[in-house]
C-alpha cells in the first residue's frame, strides 16, 4: 500500500487562507495569481523556480497586462 499523497499546492494555499479567515474574494484572487504564475512558467512548480522567474512574471503583469503594482 502506498503512502498518501501530500495535498496539492493550491489546496495548501486554500487551507492557509481559510485558517487566517481571509475573505472568499481574497482567496479567489490569490489562487488566480498563483495558478497564472504556474501557467506562465509552463506548469513548473514554484519550488523549482527562483527569483528571476518571479521578476519575469511581475514584469509581464506590469507591461503586458497593465496590472497596477498595488495588486
Amino acid at each position: 500500500m502506498s503512502s498518501p499523497q501530500p495535498p496539492h499546492l493550491l489546496d495548501q494555499v486554500r487551507e492557509a487562507i481559510r485558517l487566517k479567515r481571509f475573505s472568499l474574494k481574497t482567496e479567489k484572487s490569490y489562487l488566480y495569481y498563483i495558478r497564472d504564475f504556474i501557467l506562465f512558467n509552463n506548469k513548473r512548480h514554484p519550488r523549482e523556480m527562483g527569483s528571476d522567474k518571479i521578476r519575469a512574471y511581475l514584469s509581464h503583469l506590469a507591461i503586458q497586462r497593465h496590472v497596477a503594482p498595488s495588486t
